[in-house]
C-alpha cells in the first residue's frame, strides 16, 4: 500500500491512524518469540534495514543513552527522560510496552508523539522498506520495526538525548544496532525470559552485557554475585569502566520526593541519576552554572526530573471512573505490571503500604498522575474509615512464566502485610499479540480455551488451603454470592471468560456493598495492566 493510495477509498471504515496500525500488524510474527529463529541472523539483517532507511549517519551522531536489565529499564528510562528535560535538553525516549496507544512508545519531550507526526514517519520508513526488501531479506518483524522508527522520529525531531530502552535482552534486542552510545546502564537483574536469555542469572547477565560497547561508560546496581561477576568480566574485555551505583539517599531530594513509588526506585533513581551526570560530562554540559551538586544535594533540575517523572501501569492507582459516578461507594484499581518474582514482591510492598495508608506520601505524591481526585487522599486520612474495605486480586500471566513462583511471593509478602485477598479473579488476555490499536480486542467468546487461567486458579486455591485459617473475614462471605457470570467458581477464586465480564462482576458487587470499599490489585502482566485501563477510563 503506497501512501498516495492510503484513504482513497471512500468505502473504507478505518482511519488513517487505522491503516498504519493495521500495516503495523503485519510484521507482528505469529509464532512464538522464540520458536525456530536465529537471533543473531535476525540481528544482522537489521544493520541492512539501517542502510535501506539512510539511518547510519543519523545513528551514529545521535547522543544515546542505552538501559538493559531486568527489572526497572522502563523507570530508569523514565527518571533519565525526567531529569534531562528538566535540565533544559530536547528529549527522545523510546520503550515498551505500551498500554493503551502505540505512540506510548515513542515521546518527545516527555508527551508521547502527536498521531500526525506519527503516520508522517511511520509511512517514511514502511514505504521504503516496503519498496526496498525482498524474499532473501524481507519486512522487518514488529518490534526491529518499532526501533528502526524511534531512530528515524529522534534523528528527524533532532532531540538532544536518545534514551533507548532495551526491548528484551541486550546483544540481539534491535535497538543495539547503536555503535557508540554516551553512556550505558543496566538495571536490577533477575530471572525472566529464560526460554531467550538462558537459565542462570550469570547467562542472563552476558546477554544484558551484549550493549556494552568498547570504552563507553557503563553504570549498574547493586547485583547477585553471580551477575556482578559477568558484567565485570565483559565489561573488562572491552575496556568498558563500569560503575556501581547505590540506591540514592532521600537527603539528596531536599525535601522533595520521587514521583514513583515503591522503595525499589531508590535504586533506578541512583542509577539515573549517574546515567544523567555522565551524559552531561561527556557532551560537555556539566559545567552549566544550574547544575552544580552540592554534598548535601542534587541540582535542582535532578531534583525536579525525580519528583515529576511519570510512568504509566507500575504502582498506578486508578478509581473506576464509570462506577464511583453512579455509587457512594468505591472501586479503585491498583495497577503494576509485575511479571518477575522479585517485581512481584515490591508491587505486593506498594500494594500492602497503599491500601493502608502508612505511607501516606504514596498517595500525595502521585495519585494517577495527578488526575485522581482528592476521594481516595480521603478515604486514607481517615475521613471515610466507617467503610470496610476488601481487596480482591484480577490476575494474568503469560504461559512462559511460572505462576508457582509469583503467587506465592505475592501472597507470603501480602500477607506479612496483614493484608489478604478475599478473592482472585483470572481472566484470559483481552489484547490481541497479533494486533495492535482499537481492532486488537477480541470479541467475548464462549469457546474461549480457559485452560491457563484454570490452571493459575489451581495454584491459587492450593495456595489458599496451605494457609487455612489465616485469612478468614466477614467480608468475604459477600463475595460469594452471584458467581454466574463466572467460568468456574471456587470460595476463595473465580476464572471469568473476559475481562470486561470480571469488571462487570466488580461493578456489580460494589452497587450490591454500598459500605464497603474494593480495592483491586491488578498484575502479573503489563498487558493486562493496559487493557484494564482501556476499559476503566472514559
Amino acid at each position: 500500500m503506497s501512501q498516495d493510495d492510503k484513504g482513497s477509498s471512500k468505502s473504507s471504515p478505518m482511519t488513517p491512524y487505522e491503516e498504519a496500525l493495521e500495516a503495523l500488524s503485519s510484521l507482528i510474527t505469529r509464532r512464538t518469540r522464540v520458536g525456530d529463529v536465529n537471533l543473531e541472523e535476525r540481528f544482522n539483517v537489521l544493520f541492512e534495514y539501517v542502510k535501506m532507511l539512510d539511518l547510519e549517519e543519523a545513528i551514529s551522531n545521535m547522543k544515546i543513552i542505552h538501559v538493559a536489565g531486568t527489572k526497572g529499564k522502563g523507570s530508569t528510562c523514565t527518571f533519565v527522560e525526567s531529569i534531562l528535560r528538566n535540565c533544559g535538553f530536547r528529549t527522545g525516549l523510546f520503550t515498551s510496552p505500551h498500554l493503551i496507544d502505540i505512540r506510548e512508545r515513542f515521546c518527545l519531550d516527555g508527551l508521547e508523539i502527536s498521531e500526525e507526526k506519527f503516520l508522517a514517519y511511520f509511512w517514511w520508513c514502511y514505504d521504503r522498506l516496503k519498496e526496498k526488501t525482498n524474499d532473501k531479506v524481507p519486512m522487518p518483524p514488529f518490534f526491529h520495526f518499532l526501533a528502526l522508527l524511534a531512530f528515524k522520529i529522534f534523528s528527524a525531531e533532532q532531540v538532544d538525548v536518545s534514551i533507548m530502552e532495551v526491548g528484551l535482552g541486550g546483544r540481539f534486542d534491535a535497538t543495539n544496532v547503536v555503535r557508540e552510545p554516551v553512556v550505558c546502564g543496566i538495571t536490577s537483574l533477575g530471572y525472566d525470559h529464560m526460554e531467550i536469555l538462558g537459565n542462570t542469572l550469570g547467562e542472563i547477565a552476558g546477554e544484558k552485557a551484549g550493549i556494552f560497547k568498547h570504552r563507553i561508560p557503563a553504570f549498574t546496581v547493586p547485583q547477585p554475585d553471580e551477575a556482578m561477576l559477568v558484567l565485570k568480566e565483559k565489561a573488562s574485555k572491552l575496556n568498558v569502566p563500569l560503575q556501581v551505583v547505590n540506591p540514592i539517599d532521600a537527603k539528596l531530594l531536599n525535601g522533595s520526593t520521587l514521583a514513583l513509588e515503591g522503595e525499589h526506585q531508590y535504586t533506578n533513581a541512583g542509577l539515573a541519576v549517574a546515567l544523567c551526570s555522565m551524559w552531561l560530562k561527556i557532551t560537555g554540559h556539566l559545567q552549566d552554572t544550574n547544575l552544580e551538586q552540592t554534598e548535601y544535594t542534587l541540582p535542582e533540575p535532578f531534583i525536579k526530573g525525580l519528583a515529576t517523572a511519570s510512568l504509566q501501569g507500575r504502582a498506578q492507582i486508578v478509581p473506576d471512573q464509570h462506577i464511583n459516578d453512579e455509587a457512594s461507594s468505591e472501586l479503585v484499581f491498583f495497577l503494576d505490571g509485575a511479571h518477575s518474582p522479585e517485581s512481584m514482591e515490591a508491587c505486593a510492598r506498594w500494594f500492602s503500604f497503599a491500601i493502608k495508608g502508612q505511607d501516606q506520601a504514596l498517595f500525595h505524591q502521585k495519585l494517577d498522575n495527578s488526575k485522581f481526585s482528592t476521594e481516595v487522599a480521603k478515604m486514607n486520612m481517615g475521613e471515610t474509615d466507617h467503610k470496610g474495605s476488601t481487596q480482591i486480586l484480577l490476575f494474568n500471566c503469560m504461559s512462559v512464566r511460572d505462576p508457582q513462583l509469583l503467587l506465592p511471593q505475592l501472597m507470603k509478602t501480602c500477607a506479612d502485610h496483614g493484608v489478604y485477598f478475599r478473592k482472585a479473579l483470572f481472566v484470559p488476555a483481552l489484547s490481541m499479540y497479533h494486533k495492535v490499536g482499537s481492532h486488537a480486542l477480541t470479541p467475548t467468546d464462549t469457546n474461549i480455551n480457559l485452560s491457563w487461567q484454570l490452571t493459575l486458579q489451581r495454584v491459587w486455591e492450593n495456595l489458599m488451603q496451605g494457609n487455612k485459617g489465616k485469612s478468614t473475614d466477614a467480608a468475604s462471605e459477600e463475595l460469594k454470592d452471584d458467581m454466574g457470570m463466572s467460568a468456574n467458581s471456587f470460595e476463595h477464586s473465580a476464572v471469568f471468560p473476559s475481562l470486561p465480564v470480571a469488571i462487570n462482576w466488580l461493578r456489580d458487587r460494589v452497587r450490591q456493598n454500598q459500605s464497603t470499599r474494593f480495592q483491586v490489585l491488578v498484575t502479573g502482566s503489563i498487558h493486562l495492566v493496559g487493557d484494564v485501563l482501556k476499559l476503566i477510563k472514559k
